[in-house]
């Protein structure tokens, strides 16, 4: 009975003490970043929340986007969609691991995956799954639906 006691004394206090982080904040810059991708600051910030050897994992081709590619397609983004905007609506957190249900919307000013939108905007339901590692994150597992936001702009 004591040892449970004792055991149990030992979770509150390192609950208590935050020595078990809540890296929301790290998960939450790199939303910051897709609906700002144009900002200087909002690019640092990400940079300071992700490893050097960041992975971005969800091209169904087979191939991840190092950090470097991923903010070179943030720069075009902001160029096509100056209004593209990531809002998170769910997180949850187990241990190093978040995943993420978000909503993203925008206006295209120009073709969007070859369909000429035509001024209208499309808002799509997206899914990612961050891994952590000392604080940043170091891989990030993602699913947008770019179908359905084809879709949208296609006005069916």
């Amino acid at each position: 009975m004591k040892l449970k006691t004792l055991f149990a004394s030992a979770a509150l206090a390192t609950i208590a003490t935050g020595a078990i982080a809540d890296d929301t904040a790290t998960v939450t810059t790199f939303y910051d970043l897709l609906s700002n991708p144009g900002s200087a600051e909002h690019v640092a910030a990400f940079e300071a929340a992700t490893s050097a050897d960041w992975t971005s994992m969800g091209d169904y081709s087979g191939t991840n986007k190092t950090r470097e590619a991923f903010l070179g397609q943030m720069g075009g983004f902001a160029q096509l969609m100056p209004d593209l905007n990531w809002a998170i609506q769910d997180i949850h957190q187990d241990g190093d691991t978040f995943v993420v249900r978000s909503r993203a919307t925008g206006t295209p000013v120009a073709p969007f995956f070859g369909v000429d939108g035509e001024g209208r905007s499309f808002d799509i339901m997206t899914i990612d799954i961050h891994e952590l590692e000392d604080g940043v994150i170091v891989r990030t597992y993602h699913v947008e639906d770019w179908a359905g936001a084809l879709q949208q702009l296609s006005g069916k």
